[in-house]
């Protein structure tokens, strides 16, 4: 789970960026587009090895 506390005064603007930046270190992003599609086991293999 990620967490962003950001000061009031700061506005939403700043702590919609740094989610996006958390999300992005974490890999959620990329795993929520892999996980999209069903994809076969071979398939998810022979991506991995690229």
């Amino acid at each position: 789970m990620i967490e962003v506390r950001v000061n009031p005064k700061d506005g939403f603007e700043k702590a919609l960026k740094i989610f996006k930046k958390q999300c992005q270190k974490d890999g959620f992003l990329v795993e929520l587009k892999e996980r999209r599609f069903y994809a076969k086991p071979s398939d998810r293999k022979r991506r991995k090895g690229k």
